[in-house]
């Protein structure tokens, strides 16, 4: 009788855990980074990685035909994942007091996963600035070497400069390449030129930017209107009712 109430207690706790917690991502989470750190190679900041995935059914969309797209962007979190772990780019963001979030995406889907097919991966850093960096995932079928969809994230870096952050990493990948698989060797510190789509994609996000703006703006000039003229009757009124004293 008390197995059966112990079991009972197991079931009833796994259930409840996966009722409040994503259970599946943060174990997958953890093992990523797990074999990034201990059991893969490490790699160049410049260089590309490549994780490996399946279109399961947990993944497929309503017609349980293809994954579902947005199961796309969630594979990348373990893409970056493995990226920062063996590049060593996020181990030295917090070295300098810092963090990073991602600011933007943007995926274009080219030809659908269909369920239990294999895929690949591909995540590389193709520019940054001062304050971002900015990464190009690539979902790729070995089967044919078509690439099914491809997405450009911007990652913001919290109280650091990510000139200062890949100046250091591009200098030690060079130092330390013979410790490194690394198809990227003897390079310059100079930072690339920004491809011509991430560029219409900062002018878009700029011209989002400016329309969230300008929409705001009526807003806050009414609510400023009405407060200046409540304070504008106010001290009319306090003039008014104001009767000068008979000396």
């Amino acid at each position: 009788m008390i197995t059966c109430w112990v079991l009972a207690g197991i079931l009833g706790a796994v259930i409840l855990l996966h009722l409040l917690v994503e259970v599946h991502y943060f174990l997958r989470m953890f093992f990523t980074v797990f074999l990034a750190r201990f059991c893969k190679k490490k790699i160049h900041i410049l260089d590309e990685a490549s994780v490996y995935g399946i279109c399961t059914t947990t993944d497929v969309d309503t017609l349980l035909y293809h994954m579902n797209n947005a199961r796309y962007l969630r594979e990348l979190d373990f893409a970056r994942a493995d990226f920062y772990e063996r590049t060593g780019l996020y181990r030295e963001i917090c070295s300098q007091g810092s963090g990073v979030v991602q600011g933007a995406a943007t995926i274009r889907y080219r030809r659908f996963l269909k369920p239990l097919t294999i895929y690949k991966i591909t995540s590389k850093i193709i520019y940054w600035d001062e304050k971002t960096i900015f990464m190009e995932h690539r979902f790729v079928t070995p089967s044919d070497g078509f690439i099914r969809a491809i997405a450009i994230c911007r990652q913001r870096l919290l109280d650091c400069s990510a000139e200062t952050v890949m100046g250091t990493l591009v200098d030690r990948g060079v130092k330390q390449n013979g410790n490194v698989e690394s198809g990227v060797t003897q390079i310059t510190h100079v930072r690339p030129e920004i491809p011509p789509e991430v560029a219409r994609w900062l002018e878009s996000n700029e011209i989002s930017s400016a329309i969230l703006r300008q929409s705001i703006m009526p807003t806050v000039n009414t609510t400023t209107t009405a407060m200046t003229t409540m304070t504008t009757t106010t001290t009319t009124t306090t003039t008014t009712t104001t009767t000068p004293s008979n000396c």
